[in-house]
């Protein structure tokens, strides 16, 4: 059976764009326009994931996020027309896995669904070859080139690279980062800084574009093409 959305939003014309553009990609879809009413849905149809709006009324999008986080583990996108450093931060903070700002693609919605329910479900396997425009990452050959042209990496780059690039537009903390270098990581080690720094270095001078993007006070991310 296909997954379970359930989409929050009081407004009527973002919930439906929504819920018909995840109807069309295979997804079963309920909506709620407030937060007491998406919390008694929630508890009552047990949904797969949530995409959450920020300002709701009776009880706003925090407060909503709060309870379900103490109540169940769900994966919660967090829909929020503010883009402030803070309102992410906070929308993190509180429990939610991810989060799109309006207005957004409803691809991009799309794929911010698909990919935190195969991360939620720990099924998420990186790619052996990622394309985004000209940069190509194989992983079977332990290969990066731009255009053609090879970029030489560190293990670590590389491993950091294909982790971003194979989920792009999606945060990463840096103790997420430095999971994925060295297993469950104690403390946060600011050395991923240093890699990401090199890495950004390097395929900037490549293709002569960002491609790795710092998102203050969270981490980083790659840009989506």
């Amino acid at each position: 059976m296909s997954s379970l959305i359930l989409v929050v939003d009081d407004e009527p014309r973002v919930a439906r764009l929504a819920r018909d553009y995840l109807e069309k990609n295979g997804f079963r879809v309920i909506t709620a326009t407030d937060g007491q009413s998406a919390l008694t849905i929630a508890r009552r149809e047990k949904p797969d994931l949530i995409i959450l709006d920020l300002m709701l009324p009776q009880l706003d999008g925090r407060e909503v996020c709060r309870i379900l986080r103490r109540e169940s583990e769900v994966p919660i996108i967090m829909l929020t027309a503010l883009s402030e450093e803070i309102d992410q931060v906070t929308g993190l903070e509180i429990g939610a896995d991810d989060y799109i700002t309006k207005p957004f693609s409803v691809r991009a919605l799309v794929a911010r669904v698909r990919a935190l329910l195969r991360r939620t479900r720990g099924d998420v396997k990186a790619p052996s070859l990622v394309r985004a425009g000209g940069l190509e990452i194989d992983a079977e050959k332990y290969a990066v080139s731009f255009n053609g042209i090879s970029i030489k990496l560190t293990p670590n780059e590389f491993k950091l690279l294909l982790l971003l690039a194979s989920r792009a537009g999606q945060i990463f903390t840096r103790e997420q980062l430095l999971d994925d270098l060295h297993g469950a990581a104690s403390s946060v080690d600011r050395s991923v800084d240093s890699h990401i720094k090199n890495l950004r270095k390097k395929l900037e001078t490549a293709s002569g574009d960002p491609m790795i993007e710092t998102v203050y006070g969270i981490g980083y991310r790659f840009i989506e093409k």
